[in-house]
């Protein structure tokens, strides 16, 4: 096993009600920035609880992050911050509102320009503005990691920041806000956390026993549950596994000791940056071509995978592995995601080209867990995905 530390300050409130606990959770005589996005949470019933949970506390509020937040919004909540002397932020909302808030919480207290903490993906490690979360939307496990992506409008850039200084204070996390969640949205969220979990899990063979086992048993659960949430999103058993599912899939504990790839998320930003898919969807994109192209590394936990988790049982290393890369894909196909680029876009091909070129004026000449997959390598992946 590698050697590892474990940090994680975020305060986790789960369950039915637990937006009433917002009055003993923010200090007396707070002023609140109150973070949003598109305006969901008016419709949900959410942004009420929240409302009588501070009754007499002063808020402020700033609606309208994005789906992949963008630095151009997110600095104006930085100015507003400042200029009204608030002293807390309140990000209620899904991943891109929660991720927003870690960036304005780092942006807060930077000597410098704050687009250098995307651009040169420098680190908050020290001090940060305190905010805390109310989760409505599962998907990225943000509520109770330091790790955000945030969008550079101007340069169509999708980047990533983080830091021990960037953890929540605390989260409330309810599962009964899953049923109001369009099914896009949920479909995207099992995927999301299913792919956090493999680029945590899928890399080669160690001796993190525990890892494994925990991580196969998201990835089961994530299998079980996820066609019976999208169709029953009401039903809080499934609602409450699916919320679980997608915090412990990044909240750091599967990834301690064990080595990542992350590889798919890298390319998959900029998809997104590109074109505006999904998150979620550029993943299912990317992985499993990305599997293929770097099959001989993987193979041996790739038929791990296959016969732990899908219990395929039949064949050699490379038949299992082979085999668990088409489960996977039909589990994304089940999930109601396609997973071919041009299935999203008719304006795909030189996206190769465009992505080996932004990763070489970045230095990211080689990623994943042991950074074999070059930038030739990048380029077969994007090209056998369209």
């Amino acid at each position: 096993m590698l050697n590892f530390e474990l940090y994680n300050p975020t305060k986790y409130i789960f369950g039915k009600g637990q937006i009433a606990q917002l009055n003993n959770l923010v200090a007396k005589g707070s002023k609140i920035l109150l973070l949003y996005g598109g305006g969901s949470i008016f419709k949900n019933g959410i942004y009420d609880q929240v409302k009588q949970a501070l009754n007499g506390v002063e808020i402020i509020e700033f609606g309208g992050v994005e789906p992949n937040p963008r630095y151009e919004t997110l600095i104006k909540a930085v100015e507003i911050i400042k200029k009204e002397n608030i002293t807390f932020m309140l990000a209620v909302g899904g991943g891109s509102v929660i991720d927003g808030a870690k960036f304005i919480s780092g942006a807060m207290y930077f000597d410098g320009n704050p687009i250098d903490i995307l651009k040169k993906r420098i680190l908050i490690k020290e001090k940060a503005f305190p905010f805390g979360t109310v989760l409505t939307l599962p998907a990225t496990g943000s509520e109770m990691n330091s790790g955000a992506v945030v969008t550079i409008e101007a340069t169509q850039e999708k980047l990533t920041t983080g830091g021990a200084a960037l953890f929540p204070k605390f989260s409330i996390c309810d599962p009964t806000v899953v049923a109001s969640l369009p099914k896009r949205q949920i479909e995207n969220g099992i995927v999301d956390a299913f792919t956090h979990v493999t680029e945590q899990y899928l890399t080669y063979t160690h001796d993190a026993f525990l890892q494994d086992r925990i991580a196969e048993g998201i990835l089961q659960t994530l299998i079980e549950i996820g066609p019976k949430v999208v169709e029953n999103p009401s039903d809080y058993t499934l609602a409450s596994n699916f919320m679980w599912c997608c915090t412990m899939a990044l909240n750091g504990l599967i990834q301690k000791g064990v080595p990542s790839d992350w590889a798919t998320h890298m390319i998959g930003h900029e998809l997104t940056a590109l074109f505006e898919i999904d998150h979620a969807r550029t993943l299912a994109i990317i992985g499993p071509n990305l599997y293929r192209v770097m099959f001989e590394g993987k193979k041996e936990k790739l038929a791990q995978y296959a016969e732990r988790v899908w219990k395929i049982t039949e064949g050699n290393t490379e038949e299992k592995a082979q085999l668990a890369i088409e489960k996977t894909i039909a589990f994304f196909h089940q999930m109601g995601i396609q997973t071919k680029l041009s299935d999203y876009t008719n304006d795909y091909k030189k996206t190769a080209d465009i992505v080996v070129e932004r990763f070489t004026e970045r230095g990211w000449l080689g990623l994943g867990e042991n950074q074999k997959v070059t930038l030739e390598k990048v380029k077969e992946i994007v090209e056998l995905s369209y």
